[in-house]
């Protein structure tokens, strides 16, 4: 993956008719920022009653830290955020002679609580609108599991990047999603927050992109997705809109 290959997108054009739609998970179909923060208070308060030299020497900021120093260690950190955490939290164990065996354990109580999302209230309603048109699927650089969170059903794939191998805005990854739905990259429209790898990631890829603002966010310069909506809603109307 090499993210410096992302350049601003060309204007939009309306070429391809759509076929099938991607979509994004964090920030897109819910709410994320509240979650992980919810989640490493409840890993810190498990880490106080199970590896309590951990909490004494670390606090949630400086475990953060440690994770984005990791990073650069291993190339597979990039994309395998699962990994990332673990990796980072048998190596606090470890600095304190705590046994780094409880990271299997302290991974089981981020994960729960990570899955532990509220989507937002037009997700289910027009995914299940939209499934009864167009075949749907995911692209996502997290580690969600959406048959825990209840989405699953929605979608006839769903790719993460710790399990396929690269992440976004990687092509490749756009393109398995493609695939595995069965159709071609420029019939394809990719639904995510984020300008660079949602927007500009598909559009180079090949696909179309409608960036979903929710948090009344600016569009860098140069950048144009296809459309601009704050709503799964919005979407349905744009696309109602693009077909006819």
């Amino acid at each position: 993956m090499n993210n410096s290959t992302l350049l601003p997108s060309s204007p939009p054009v309306k070429h391809a008719a759509i076929k099938a739609v991607l979509f994004d998970l964090d920030d897109t179909l819910w709410p994320i920022v509240p979650v992980i923060a919810r989640a490493e208070q409840v890993l810190f308060e498990w880490l106080q009653a199970n590896a309590s030299a951990v909490s004494r020497q670390f606090t949630i900021d400086s475990l953060r830290q440690q994770r984005l120093e990791l990073v650069a260690t291993n190339p597979v950190f990039k994309f395998d955020l699962w990994k990332l955490r673990h990796a980072a939290l048998t190596e606090a164990l470890n600095q304190v002679g705590e046994d780094p065996a409880k990271a299997d354990a302290a991974m089981a109580v981020f994960s729960e609580a990570r899955h532990a999302v509220t989507p937002f209230n037009d997700v289910r309603p027009a995914l299940t609108s939209l499934q009864q048109r167009l075949p749907l699927g995911t692209v996502s650089n997290g580690f969600a599991d959406l048959g825990k969170i209840g989405l699953a059903s929605h979608f006839q794939a769903s790719i993460a990047a710790h399990s396929f191998g690269s992440a976004k805005p990687d092509p490749a990854i756009f393109h398995a999603a493609c695939a595995a739905l069965n159709v071609a990259p420029q019939e394809t429209l990719y639904v995510g927050d984020d300008p660079l790898l949602d927007v500009v990631g598909a559009q180079q890829a090949g696909l179309q992109a409608v960036w979903i603002n929710r948090f009344e966010r600016t569009l860098p310069a140069g950048i144009q997705p296809q459309a601009s909506c704050t709503s799964l809603h919005e979407l349905e109307t744009w696309l109602d809109g693009y077909r006819t």
